[in-house]
C-alpha cells in the first residue's frame, strides 16, 4: 500500500500558542530562525479571541497582536503556517481564549447548538479569515498558510452536550467550509469530523492513531513535549529520547504531519494564564525554552531526527509500505520502498530489555523503548535512545550593570487608602451575590464585594463570640471588617471551593464588610467550563456562638451588596504613571496590599533577562509599564520527587520525571529585552497582595554555563557554548565513563591516551571555527 498525504513533503512544525505575541517582533524572527534550523517546516499558532476582541465589536490587532505581521514573519523565514482559529483554544489560556463578555450575553450557551454563541463565533472566525485573505496569506493565494483549524478538541467533551453538541460540531464544519479558504480545514481530536474536515490526533503518542476515514492522512496536531505547570506544582520533564521515540514511531507507522506542542512555550504575560492556577512560565520543557535558548539535548536530538526524515521524504510520501514480522510482539519492522530503493524502521517497544534483531542478514541491537532508522535498510543512521548531541547547563549570572540588590532603593504606597472601599461604596449595587465573571467582566483579577450590617443589642446573632463565614469558589479571599483586615485565605488547588471563617468584633451600629476576591485565571477546559463559578459564591454569614450549644446564623447573602472592580492602584495605573507620589521613607515589609517601586539598570549584553522575586508573596509585576505577569514565589511545590535519574523507557505522562519539590513553584520571571531601556533607568513596580520583602529582588541573565556530550566511536560530534568561546575543558574520557553531565567520572575501561590532554591541544582558532558552524 502506498502512503497517502495531502502534502508533497513531510511536515514537522511547532506551535507558538500565541505567547510569542507578548514580546512582539523582537523575539519572533530569532525563534522562527531557530525553529527552521532545528529542521522544522511550519509554525502553528492559535488565534486568541479574547485578545483580539476584548469588548464586543472592538478589535485589537496592533503591536504584539498583529496576526498578519506574525504570519508574514513566518513567510519571510521560508516556513509554512498552520492557523488554528478555534476560536476556542484551551491552551491553558484564560477562559480558553473566550472573551468573558460572551458569558454575559443574554441567552448564550457556549460550544453548543446555540444561535447567540454561533453568531458571535461565526463573526470572529469570518473576521480572521477575511483578514488573512486580504493579505493573500493562504497557500491557495501564494501565502504560507497551508492548513486551518475550526474548534479544538471538541471530541473530548461533545457527549456532555448531547444531540446539540453533535449538531454544533456539524455546524462548525459547514460554517468553516463556506468560508472558501482554498486549503484544508482540521478538526483535532474529532474522530467523527464530517467530510471534508480532517480529523487529527493530540497526545504524547499518536503512532497507533488511525483516522476513521481512509481517504485522509494521518496527522498529529499536538505532540506534547512536556507539560504545563500549576501554582503549587512540580517541574515537568519529558526526555529527548522519549519524545524522539514518539516522533519516529509516528512516521514509521504512516504519519504525514506532526506538530510539537510546544516547540517554544514562552511566557504567560499579563493576565493571560488560565487554569485556574496556571503559572506565568509556560516553558513546557520545549526544545526552545521559555527565553528562546536551545533546550539541549532535546533541540539537537530532534534536529538530527528531522534532518534524517527530510532526507527520506520522497520515499516516505510516495513509497510502498510493508510490515516485517520479527517474531516478537515488542518488535516492529517497517519497510518503505520505491524505484529508488528502500528505507527501514526497526522499533523495540519493550520497556526494559534491549533486543538484537537479525534483519536482512545483519544483526542490529535496538535498545528498549527506541526506534532505529536505516535509510538504506542496511546501516543504522539514528536511534532515538542514543543521544549524540550536547547537553547544555544553563546558569544565571548577576547583573554587573549595578551593585544590586545592595544599591536598590524602594518607594512604596498602600493600596487601601480608598475611603469609598472602607465605607463600602462601589460602582454597582444589587440585592444578591454576583459571580465574579458577571460583575467584573474580566477587567481585573480583583473584585470588592461590600455590604453593611446594623446590629442592635437584641439582635439574635449578637454575641461576644462571633465569626464571619464566607464560601468562595476556591481562589483567593481577603476579608475586611470596618476597614481592618481580619484574614486571608486561598485554595491550594484553584479549582476547589473553600469556606473562610474568622472571628470578628462588631459594633452596635453600622458595620462595613468588604470582601476582596482575587482570581488567578478562569477555567479553560472541560465540558461547560464556562459555567464554573468564580469569586464569592456565598453564602456570606455572621455566626453568633452563645455558650456551648447555641449557634445563631445571620445570612447576609440576599441583602444589598455593592461592587467595585479592580484596585485603586490599578485604576490609577501606578505601574506606569509618573505623576503620582510615592512614599520614600523606610518601606514596610510583610504588609498586605502594598505597592513597591524601584529603578534599575538593564543587565549588560544580549542574554535573556529574569527577575528573581524570592521573598515576595503573591502579586503582579511590571517593567517600564509592561506586565510580566502574576508572581507567586511563596507557593511551594509540594509532594515527593524521585531523585533518581529520569528513565526515558516506558510511556510518559505528566506525573513522570518531576522535580523542584520543596521549592517555589516559580521564582524567576522573564523580562523580555524589548521591555528594557538599554541606556538609562528602568522601573520595576510590584503589587504585593499577601505581604513580602522586596529587599532581595534582583535581575540576572540566563546563558549556557557548561556543556557536555557523549557519542559512540566514529560518530561526529559538535560541542558549543552557543556563540561564546569555550573557556576550559573539565573532563574528557574515551572508554566507558559513568555519571551524568556535570558529574562524570572515568569508568573501568579507558583509552591508552589521556583524553582530556588530547582535547586541550585543539587550537583555539579551530574551536572558534567549530562554533561558527553551529
Amino acid at each position: 500500500m502506498s502512503s497517502s498525504g495531502i502534502l508533497a513533503l513531510l511536515i514537522v512544525c511547532f506551535c507558538t500558542s500565541g505567547r510569542l505575541w507578548a514580546t512582539a517582533t523582537q523575539m519572533w524572527p530569532d525563534l522562527m530562525k531557530k525553529s527552521r534550523e532545528g529542521g522544522l517546516d511550519a509554525i502553528e499558532t492559535y488565534v486568541f479571541w479574547n485578545a483580539h476582541e476584548p469588548a464586543r465589536r472592538q478589535y485589537d490587532f496592533s503591536g504584539n497582536l498583529d496576526l498578519v505581521r506574525f504570519l508574514k514573519s513566518i513567510q519571510d523565514e521560508g516556513l509554512y503556517a498552520v492557523l488554528r482559529i478555534g476560536p476556542y483554544v484551551c491552551a491553558e489560556w484564560n477562559y480558553g481564549g473566550f472573551p468573558v463578555w460572551l458569558h454575559n450575553m443574554p441567552g448564550i450557551r457556549m460550544r453548543t447548538d446555540n444561535d447567540v454563541f454561533k453568531n458571535e463565533m461565526q463573526n470572529f472566525t469570518t473576521l480572521i479569515v477575511d483578514m488573512v485573505k486580504r493579505e493573500n496569506l493562504f497557500a491557495s493565494q501564494g501565502g504560507p498558510v497551508i492548513l486551518a483549524q475550526i474548534e479544538n478538541e471538541y471530541g473530548y467533551v461533545m457527549s456532555a452536550y448531547g444531540e446539540e453538541g453533535k449538531a454544533y460540531m456539524n455546524w462548525c464544519a459547514n460554517m468553516a467550509q463556506s468560508l472558501d479558504i482554498g486549503v484544508p480545514w482540521l478538526m483535532c481530536q474529532q474522530d467523527d469530523a464530517p467530510e471534508p474536515m480532517i480529523s487529527t490526533c493530540n497526545g504524547w503518542y499518536c503512532d497507533q492513531y488511525q483516522p476513521r476515514r481512509s481517504n485522509i492522512p494521518k496527522m498529529w496536531t499536538e505532540n506534547w513535549t512536556g507539560w504545563f505547570k500549576n501554582w503549587g506544582g512540580k517541574d515537568p520533564h519529558r526526555t529527548a529520547e522519549d519524545l524522539a521515540f514518539a516522533v519516529a514511531r509516528f512516521y514509521q507507522l504512516g504519519g504525514t504531519f506532526q506538530n510539537y506542542y510546544m516547540y517554544h512555550g514562552g511566557t504567560n504575560f499579563g493576565r493571560s494564564a488560565g487554569g485556574p492556577y496556571i503559572t506565568t512560565s509556560y516553558d513546557y520543557d520545549a526544545p526552545l525554552d521559555e527565553y528562546g535558548n536551545l533546550n539541549q539535548p532535546k533541540w539537537g536530538h530532534l534536529k538530527q531526527l528531522h534532518d534524517l526524515l527530510h532526507s527520506m521524504e520522497d520515499i516516505l510520501t510516495t513509497g510502498n509500505v510493508s510490515s516485517v514480522d520479527l517474531g516478537d510482539d515488542s518488535l516492529w519492522g517497517t519497510i518503505y520502498s520505491n524505484e529508488g530503493g528502500s528505507s527501514c524502521f526497526l522499533a523495540n517497544v519493550d520497556q526494559g530489555s534491549d533486543k538484537t534483531i537479525n534483519f536482512q542478514g545483519i544483526n542490529h541491537t535496538v535498545p528498549a523503548w527506541s526506534v532505529s532508522i536505516l535509510p538504506d535498510c542496511l546501516n543504522v543512521s539514528y536511534n532515538t535512545a542514543k543521544v549524540s548531541t550536547q547537553t547544555s547547563v544553563m546558569v544565571k549570572k548577576a547583573n554587573v550593570a549595578e551593585d544590586e540588590p545592595i544599591s536598590r532603593k524602594w518607594s512604596w504606597r498602600p493600596e487601601m487608602d480608598d475611603k469609598a472601599i472602607l465605607l463600602g461604596k462601589g460602582d454597582v449595587t444589587v440585592n444578591q451575590i454576583l459571580d465574579q465573571k458577571e460583575a467584573a467582566n474580566d477587567l481585573s483579577d480583583y473584585l470588592f464585594y461590600m455590604t453593611s450590617v446594623n446590629l442592635k443589642e437584641d439582635d439574635p446573632v449578637w454575641s461576644y463570640n462571633m465569626t464571619l463565614r464566607v464560601k468562595s469558589s476556591g481562589q483567593i479571599l481577603h476579608a475586611f471588617v470596618n476597614g481592618e483586615l481580619i484574614g486571608s485565605q486561598w485554595s491550594k488547588n484553584g479549582g476547589e471551593s473553600f469556606v473562610f471563617e474568622q472571628n470578628v468584633k462588631l459594633n452596635h451600629k453600622k458595620n462595613t464588610i468588604s470582601l476582596l476576591s482575587a482570581t488567578v485565571g478562569f477555567r479553560n477546559s472541560g465540558a461547560n467550563f464556562d459555567l464554573a463559578p468564580s469569586g464569592i459564591t456565598g453564602p456570606v454569614e455572621l455566626i453568633g456562638y452563645h455558650g456551648d450549644d447555641e449557634v445563631v446564623v445571620k445570612d447576609l447573602s440576599s441583602q444589598k451588596w455593592s461592587y467595585k472592580i479592580g484596585l485603586e492602584g490599578l485604576n490609577q495605573e501606578l505601574y506606569s504613571s509618573q505623576s503620582l507620589k510615592w512614599q520614600e521613607d523606610s518601606f514596610p515589609v510583610n504588609r498586605t496590599l502594598t505597592w513597591y517601586k524601584t529603578v534599575f539598570k538593564a543587565p549588560l549584553g544580549t542574554d535573556p533577562v529574569v527577575v528573581d522575586l524570592l521573598g515576595m508573596g503573591k502579586g503582579l509585576a511590571w517593567v517600564n509599564g509592561n506586565s510580566i505577569g502574576r508572581y507567586w514565589p511563596s507557593f511551594i511545590a509540594e509532594g515527593d520527587c524521585n531523585l533518581e535519574p529520569c528513565d526515558y523507557r516506558d510511556s510518559y505522562d505528566s506525573n513522570k520525571c518531576l522535580s523542584n519539590c520543596g521549592h517555589p513553584t516559580q521564582r524567576w520571571y522573564h523580562v523580555p529585552r524589548s521591555f528594557l531601556n538599554d541606556n538609562g533607568d528602568n522601573t520595576l513596580v510590584l503589587f504585593e497582595e499577601f505581604g513580602g520583602n522586596p529587599s532581595s529582588v534582583n535581575f540576572q541573565t540566563i546563558a549556557i554555563g557548561s556543556a557536555c556530550i557523549s557519542a559512540e566511536e566514529n560518530r561526529k560530534i559538535e560541542l558549543s557554548c552557543q556563540g561564546r568561546p569555550i573557556s576550559a575543558f573539565k573532563f574528557a574520557s574515551f572508554g566507558n565513563p559513568q555519571g551524568a553531565c556535570g558529574s562524570f567520572v572515568k569508568g573501568y575501561c579507558e583509552g591508552s591516551k589521556d583524553a582530556l590532554s588530547v582535547v586541550e591541544k585543539v587550537s583555539f582558532y579551530f574551536i572558534l571555527l567549530f562554533f561558527a558552524t553551529c
